[in-house]
């Protein structure tokens, strides 16, 4: 099966054509950017092991001004259902947009940037006089851009608005791409249910624990509702994905289980939600020292257990915990996981981290 429809977009420099070109991305279209034309033919070849044909977008631009006299002839063997939109904006508006970008006209040589544009005006009058859009972006913003080429394209069958739902640890940092940011730490934590404790928020068992308070899933409805009543108006700016960050203390219990039924309450209502977990897996397990040993007799389920302990007090073991402060910032530093060492003195427990 070949593509179902292309769409060749072309016009003049300054006028919009990556703008375009992204706002096709995300209606699920398949850009290429500067695509030689002989390769023009090829397209409408194209298999595509799915039942339901891509739709394609050709961006050529006078960057390729050797590509216009190969691109009369490749038009001319390509089917009806190569559609051209052709880009244009007036002399002013151009110039304009090319001095506060403080970049040359591709066709500027040593002139100056009217030059140029009048250059590539000339070159491409027979392309736009064949163009079946043509949009004047002289008046228009990014948003209403979009919303011309949305109307005149059509917009897709796919979600318009990308959702994750991340969980993660607030002792990790909150994540620097959350747009919106849930604490869910006044849920009871499972953390200090011994049987849930090595098991996460994925775990059926902890998910239960969560949910086991009617006000959890009432926070979770409401939530969810609130969203809804505004994800409209940031659909209508443009925005395209969007990040809500759910944090618990360690990312790993009650946050894995809210970001999950938040994820399937946004779907059960037709938005892209995706769950992510960002901390799950994170911790590292804890070195447990019994006492500071001149020599260690054995070690056993994890603990290292000493022939003979050092007080507190002595020099050694005070050096050995400035030692293992060092190393704690130095795995963190290397890897960004933060390494626990729990120190056990006879009838006293020391803990550091």
């Amino acid at each position: 099966m070949g593509v179902s429809e292309i769409l060749l977009i072309t016009g003049m420099s300054g006028a919009g054509r990556s703008t375009a070109a992204h706002v096709l991305e995300d209606l699920g279209w398949y850009v290429v950017d500067n695509l030689p034309p002989a390769l023009l033919p090829a397209l409408t070849n194209l298999q595509q092991p799915t039942p339901a044909a891509p739709k394609i977008a050709v961006v050529i631009d006078v960057r390729g001004r050797a590509f216009f006299t190969e691109l009369q002839s490749a038009l001319k063997n390509l089917p009806e259902k190569l559609q051209i939109l052709f880009l244009d904006a007036n002399d002013e508006a151009l110039v304009k947009r090319f001095e506060s970008t403080r970049r040359p006209h591709p066709l500027q040589n040593e002139d100056r940037i009217l030059d140029g544009i009048n250059r590539e005006r000339n070159i491409l009058a027979e392309l736009r006089s064949a163009a079946d859009l043509i949009i004047d972006t002289s008046s228009l913003n990014v948003h209403q851009l979009k919303e011309r080429i949305e109307s005149s394209v059509g917009k897709s069958d796919i979600p318009e608005l990308h959702m994750t739902i991340l969980s993660f640890g607030f002792k990790y940092g909150v994540p620097l791409d959350a747009d919106f940011v849930i604490d869910v730490r006044f849920i009871a934590n499972p953390y200090w249910v011994p049987e849930l404790r090595e098991l996460n928020g994925l775990d059926a068992r902890v998910s239960s624990n969560v949910f086991q308070e009617p006000i959890v899933e009432e926070f979770i409805q409401a939530y969810s509702e609130l969203l809804q009543k505004i994800l409209p108006a940031y659909q209508k700016e443009g925005k395209r994905y969007l990040t809500i960050g759910v944090g618990c203390t360690g990312g790993k219990h009650r946050s894995v289980a809210v970001s999950r039924r938040l994820a399937e309450l946004l779907m059960l209502s037709n938005y892209d939600a995706k769950p992510s977990h960002r901390d799950i897996g994170r911790e590292i397990g804890r070195v447990r020292v019994i006492g500071i040993a001149m020599k260690v007799a054995h070690i056993d389920d994890g603990t290292i257990r000493p022939r003979r302990f050092l007080d507190r007090r002595d020099l050694l073991f005070q050096r050995l915990v400035q030692t293992l402060v060092v190393i704690r910032q130095l795995a963190f530093d290397l890897s960004g996981e933060h390494l626990e060492f729990e120190i056990v003195l006879p009838r006293k427990l020391l803990l550091m981290g």
